[in-house]
């Protein structure tokens, strides 16, 4: 190794630098390191997304080559296909039940947990835990004894079986959802706890009261966590598989209550073997997907408060 040597103060010897490796030498090191990503993404993200988008323009059924259909997929999908549109109207309704109320109960209970004085920790990580089961398909089968004809909810209730019921159904699926409140909570009370106690100090001297103090101090200073679970469970909700498919046995019933897009791209793809129309359904909604995330950041400069930048 090529060294320098650096010019020594008096009485001392000389002191030796290592001279810095060439930036081809070290771009070089970078992209070592790198490759099991970016290998990883290719074969596993990017060759997938490309097959999957050329089925979408095919006939394939598993079992046979697939033949070249050109925009048929996509035709039938939005002029022949009643259940279709059924799946999509099911899974915005879905999307605007669930989001809404998982974010408002993490919240609550983030505001209960940051006045906590003792047992904070405990309640976190209890409230936190059945996020860290996921989307199972032992919990959501739980969930569907739970209201089930005769379960829990029918015998303290007394109104049936919710799953057994098309107006009650995907509201039990939704509650599952809402349940698994821990992740959004988490990140809530971690936003709370970095708001500063002086904000809240003025607005009392300023005569403000607790609920002027969260709409004007809490609501503003929160707006990117609040945006960032937003967008998040968005997200999420548009893609709701296993509670949906565990509550209605993978029938998507009673009478197409339960048919989440996701659930009836599965039935299309695997069940009844057209995989070129299911692949063109999941392409359909990666674009919808796209499409509500960017008006949710182009609508976010009206309501999301960055401190550090101003109001915007």
């Amino acid at each position: 190794m090529t060294t320098t040597a650096i010019p020594a103060e008096a009485g001392r010897a000389p002191a030796v630098a290592p001279k810095r490796r060439p930036k081809r030498e070290r771009e070089g090191a970078a992209w070592v390191f790198l490759s099991p990503w970016v290998l990883g993404a290719i074969v596993l993200t990017l060759l997938p997304m490309a097959v999957s988008l050329y089925l979408s323009f095919t006939d394939y059924d598993l079992f046979t080559p697939p033949k070249w259909v050109g925009l048929r997929n996509y035709a039938q999908m939005f002029t022949e296909d009643p259940r279709y549109w059924r799946s999509v109207v099911t899974t915005l309704t879905y999307v605007v039940v669930a989001v809404p109320l998982q974010l408002a109960l993490a919240l609550v209970v983030a505001l209960a947990l940051k006045g906590m004085k003792r047992g904070k920790a405990f309640y976190r990580s209890a409230f936190y835990a059945p996020s860290l089961l996921g989307a199972s398909m032992s919990i959501a089968l739980v969930w569907r004894a739970i209201f089930n004809d005769g379960g829990t909810v029918d015998h303290l209730l007394g109104t049936g079986g919710w799953v057994n019921q098309p107006g009650w159904a995907l509201l039990a699926v939704a509650l599952l959802t809402v349940w698994q409140f821990g992740a959004p909570m988490v990140i809530f009370l971690a936003g709370l706890q970095q708001i500063p106690a002086e904000l809240y100090e003025a607005a009392a001297v300023d005569g403000a009261g607790k609920w002027r103090q969260f709409l004007s101090v809490t609501v503003p200073m929160l707006s990117p966590v609040l945006f960032f679970n937003l967008v998040l469970q968005t997200i999420q909700a548009f893609q709701v598989f296993t509670p949906a498919f565990a509550v209605s046995a993978g029938k998507g019933g009673p009478a197409d209550s339960t048919l989440v897009y996701t659930l009836y791209l599965y039935d299309r793809g695997f069940v009844a073997s057209h995989m070129g129309y299911a692949s063109a359904m999941a392409w359909v909604l990666l674009l919808v997907i796209g499409i509500v995330t960017a008006v949710l950041f182009r609508t976010s400069r009206s309501w999301v408060f960055y401190a550090s930048e101003g109001d915007r």
